[in-house]
């Protein structure tokens, strides 16, 4: 299985500025896979320690973080030397071990030879939880779900995945048919590697829905685990709440939809952990199309979405008979699925800050308002070829972005004012905007 991911994790290795490296995201995106992937593409060796229950390394982390013993300690664990320039040291589930955390500062000030990629399913939690962590001493990386270009990759349509990222449209267009049955699949299975993996074998969409229920299984048993024992109910009710506040015209989050008379500062927490494991992505509302968006966030309001469209859709029971139906599967549930798309997209581009639109009176709700740090693109989410977008036209004239981008099943298409980009190709919306 392809992941773009490991174009930046070379990227790491060959940079003069090397720091120990952290691979952030949700259980089961494919962080230890990816790690493993690239320590034997690109070395020699690979070291790999897993420190969930490994007293040995609990143990040897808890004494002084003294580089040298510490190499000493990883050596006698692996059964050989450890040469710096040839092997990839793997920390995994480094969150179980605190100290191994904090080691990473000390590698980077004492032993900056060595080249350490780190990962845990509940970093987000360990890195707010006072554990001693140097910002600026590490690198970071993001691993979401596969996006729809690696999903295409991965069930053997890498060329279409290419024409993509080429943004060749006349060709795309005479193929659009293999791109939406394609979408639609993807819809269903989803990005999780797993899910992926199996249905790239036996397309057995059956088998697909086993896997994401265990994968939501094993995510609620993580909030009776890990999670303050008086949230855990809190985190459970606004999790299994998340398809009714999608399925709703208007997709803001409302408490009230947790329970009657919930308010806000009851469940502050549950979605700030949530958000920290990487399973809910949490997009704010904007008041204004200036750069950069953040300084116009609403803190109060704001839109929750799941880390996976194929999981969303095991959440409220989508029948596989959907997929056959045309496109009703782009509308199922007032859309919710497409904007939950979509969202998981742009997330998986790097550096773009991803928020929404709404006026004060309310009258105009733009589904995306994206910030690539040089522009403002606003874009308006269709889930059928219905093309009518007055909130965008009313954005547009109020702020003259230089791009206005509408997503539906239409065919791309560039307007006076508008773009039209086909969902399938959502990825390509920055370069296309770019020109």
């Amino acid at each position: 299985m392809y992941r773009t991911a490991i174009e930046k994790l070379f990227e790491w290795k060959m940079s003069k500025r090397r720091k120990p490296l952290i691979i952030e995201g949700a259980r089961q995106v494919g962080k230890t896979w990816l790690m493993k992937e690239f320590g034997r593409q690109a070395y020699a060796d690979t070291v790999y320690i897993n420190f969930d229950s490994n007293t040995k390394m609990a143990e040897l982390f808890a004494a002084d973080l003294d580089t040298e013993r510490l190499i000493t300690g990883i050596e006698l664990q692996a059964g050989h030397k450890i040469d710096p320039d040839n092997t990839l040291l793997i920390f995994d589930e480094v969150q179980e071990v605190p100290r191994a955390l904090t080691s990473l500062k000390y590698f980077y000030e004492n032993a900056p030879q060595y080249h350490i990629v780190c990962a845990g399913s509940l970093l987000g939690i360990a890195l707010h939880e006072g554990t001693s962590f140097p910002v600026g001493k590490v690198d970071f990386l993001k691993l979401y779900p596969l996006s729809f270009g690696e999903f295409l990759t991965a069930i053997g349509k890498e060329r279409f995945a290419k024409l993509l990222e080429a943004r060749d449209f006349a060709m795309i267009k005479s193929f659009k048919q293999v791109y939406i049955d394609a979408l639609k699949y993807y819809y269903y299975v989803g990005g999780m590697p797993e899910v992926v993996q199996c249905f790239a074998e036996n397309k057995d969409f059956n088998e697909a829905r086993d896997i994401q229920k265990r994968i939501l299984a094993a995510y609620e048993q993580d909030f009776s685990k890990h999670a303050p024992n008086d949230i855990v109910p809190k985190i459970r009710m606004l999790w299994n709440s998340i398809p009714a506040q999608l399925a709703k015209e208007n997709k803001k989050f409302l408490y009230g939809l947790i329970r009657e008379g919930a308010r806000a500062k009851e469940y502050e927490t549950a979605i700030m952990w949530l958000s920290d494991c990487g399973l809910v992505h949490k997009v704010s509302r904007v008041n204004s199309a200036a750069v950069p968006l953040k300084a116009y966030e609403d803190l109060m309001a704001f839109k929750l979405f799941v880390l996976d469209v194929g999981l969303l859709g095991c959440m409220t029971g989508l029948r596989q008979e959907v997929l056959l139906e045309g496109s009703e599967l782009f509308v199922e549930f007032k859309g919710a699925l497409t904007e939950q798309y979509v969202c998981q997209q742009l997330k998986t581009l790097e550096g773009l800050g991803v928020y929404y639109y709404t006026n004060d009176r309310g009258s105009c709700e733009v589904d995306f308002v994206v910030d690539t740090g040089a522009r403002v693109i606003p874009i308006e989410v269709k889930a059928e070829v219905n093309l009518k977008a007055k909130s965008l036209k009313t954005f547009y004239e109020k702020y003259s972005p230089e791009v206005a981008v509408r997503t539906s099943m239409a065919d791309y298409k560039k307007e006076d004012w508008l773009t039209n980009l086909p969902l399938y190709a959502i990825e390509q919306i920055v370069k296309t905007a770019e020109g």
